[in-house]
């Protein structure tokens, strides 16, 4: 059995659905496409061939592509179920597929008492962070200033600020929408503080070693100075002494 017809189906179910969806006739979306109106309806009611160059001109009419127009329909990738992802304290489910959503991911997050905190576990990498809790209440830290988010609320935030989402008095659960930088943080964010690239030497608003001399001389390389030698002081009337230049 092939899916052909399926697709065909789907095709000409797709011209009629955009066309309504903009409050066209037929005879609209005709003189767009350069066909006659009883051409169109019988391409949409299938008692018409469609010819490849009249589905580029009816896709371009109707503002989308010929690609996103024959693209089979995907009812086995409709439903997600998600696996939980566990670190200390964390339980992530990632609920989207990030193809289609340009790139961002939506996740589901419970957080415990047992995540570890304090300033030296605060993140900092490119990009923006949005959550809303479901339940519970969150604590969002962000560089010296804390903030409680209750069950209803939402918080957006720059996720270049050092920042750390806890649970205040209790387990909390929020839904969050993450770009591509800051899944991938969250992704790594069971490792240790400084292990991964998008995290060195912005934790705890910088509490890191101290930055090394940027030119340190040649005597110093090695932690110890070298001796100097004693000067030694010539006769006064060695005849190798000229006049001083």
């Amino acid at each position: 059995m092939t899916q052909e017809p399926d697709v065909d189906a789907l095709v000409r179910q797709r011209i009629r659905s955009l066309r309504l969806a903009r409050g066209w006739t037929l005879d609209s979306l005709a003189a767009r496409c350069d066909l006659s109106p009883s051409n169109l309806s019988r391409i949409e009611t299938g008692q018409r061939r469609i010819a490849l160059d009249q589905l580029v001109s009816v896709a371009r009419a109707l503002g989308t592509t010929l690609d996103q127009l024959v693209e089979p329909g995907e009812e086995a990738g409709v439903l997600i179920r998600p696996e939980p992802v566990h670190t200390p304290g964390v339980t992530t489910w990632l609920l989207s597929r990030e193809r289609f959503l340009n790139g961002v991911s939506v996740a589901k997050m419970r957080i415990t008492g047992e995540r570890p905190g304090g300033p030296d576990q605060l993140r900092v990498h490119p990009g923006h962070e949005w959550f809303t809790v479901l339940s519970g209440i969150a604590e969002l830290h962000l560089g010296e200033r804390v903030m409680l988010v209750r069950a209803g609320e939402a918080a957006e935030f720059s996720t270049m600020t050092p920042h750390l989402i806890s649970a205040h008095k209790g387990p909390v659960e929020i839904l969050t929408i993450l770009d591509h930088d800051g899944e991938r943080a969250h992704r790594h964010d069971s490792g240790k503080p400084g292990e991964h690239g998008e995290h060195g030497g912005s934790h705890g608003g910088g509490h890191g070693p101290a930055p090394s001399s940027p030119n340190p001389s040649p005597d110093t390389k090695s932690g110890a100075r070298k001796p100097r030698r004693p000067k030694t002081s010539s006769p006064a009337s060695s005849p190798a002494s000229g006049p001083a230049q």
